[in-house]
């Protein structure tokens, strides 16, 4: 149960008068426990911060004998992506009273499973959110399996026994982009694959694929590039592409980051998009709003996921075990149908 008393001078009771409901009803929705109505959750929160009241997280470790932290493991190259994966992450823990903290690391490092299991233990973490690529890595989940800690995987490309995981159908989200792309009469289609240590850069080239089988089109291996999810790499793949002397009239990449480095390429070559080339990239990171011009892109919702992801560690209402979260095509202004 939440101490009586918070961090400050207001205390339960005083939350419980301002919402209108009891000491228990309070109680119940700082512990995170079931059968506790939105609406009734909704006034708590207000009431918690009209009067800025804040739990003592001392009772709850004495309570649970795990602090109020999740851990955040990530090794990615895209800060956009790591951007909206912290916010989510970060949303959610307010939501519940718990605290973040951020674990970056060397995902081939040797160790690495130690390393990060012993520091959630050391830390009594409620939890752990591993991103890709470490959320492929199996020695760490082996490590994490052995020490009884909760953790959730981000984006795997295989499933575990014991963990938590959420997602979103990479493959079927890279299959609709490039159905768009032929939908707007592009039949010589690039591709920018992920970093192969991603499982989601694999999905979202069998998609790729897919569709180009579906619409009647030969996979040409001589338009997939593999990119690193970096722009740098980005820019290089969009170098050898668009240095054929048939290249092609649109490019799909496999994130924000790469197909934003495509654009570079095709400015630094005076090749106007979207008139003579059509790029699109995925995720809808805020890169793709800034970038000239706009790009289309696919929307995975990566905020949520990394929301949904604290909220199966520490909700007490049912959780699936596996989450899958819905993607839609954002057109904006890097893409036309060709003349």
């Amino acid at each position: 149960m939440a101490s009586g008393k918070g961090t400050g001078s207001v205390t339960v009771d005083d939350v419980a008068a301002q919402a209108g409901v009891s000491i228990k009803t309070v109680s119940r929705v700082l512990n995170n426990e079931p059968n506790t109505s939105e609406k009734t959750r909704a006034k708590v929160m207000a009431a918690i911060e009209l009067l800025k009241y804040q739990p003592n997280p001392s009772a709850r470790r004495l309570a649970s004998k795990r602090s109020d932290l999740i851990m955040l493991v990530y090794d990615n190259p895209s800060d956009n992506y790591l951007i909206n994966i912290q916010q989510g992450a970060l949303d959610a823990c307010r939501r519940y009273f718990y605290s973040l903290l951020l674990q970056p690391c060397d995902y081939r490092a040797e160790g690495l499973a130690e390393q990060i299991a012993q520091a959630a233990r050391q830390r009594a973490c409620a939890g752990v959110v591993l991103t890709p690529p470490v959320s492929d890595v199996p020695a760490l989940i082996d490590a994490l399996d052995r020490g009884d800690m909760p953790y959730v995987r981000l984006a795997p490309s295989y499933p575990s026994v014991k963990g938590l995981e959420v997602s979103t159908d990479d493959r079927s989200a890279a299959r609709d982009m490039t159905r768009y792309l032929i939908g707007l009469g592009h039949r010589r289609i690039g591709f920018v694959a992920g970093h192969p240590d991603h499982g989601a850069a694999h999905e979202r080239l069998r998609g790729y694929c897919d569709a180009l089988a579906e619409g009647g089109l030969q996979v040409d291996d001589s338009l997939v590039e593999q990119g690193l999810h970096s722009f740098d790499s980005g820019v290089h793949c969009g170098d050898r592409l668009l240095d054929r002397a048939d290249r092609p009239s649109a490019i799909f990449a496999g994130n924000d980051d790469m197909a934003a480095g495509v654009l570079y390429a095709a400015h630094a070559r005076g090749i106007k998009v979207p008139d003579e080339l059509s790029v699109a990239g995925y995720d809808d990171t805020p890169l793709s709003r800034q970038t000239w011009p706009k790009l289309t892109t696919l929307r995975q919702p990566i905020r949520d996921m990394a929301y949904a992801a604290v909220e199966q560690l520490v909700s007490r209402e049912p959780q699936a075990r596996v989450r899958t979260l819905g993607y839609e095509i954002v057109v904006r202004d890097s893409t036309r149908a060709l003349d």
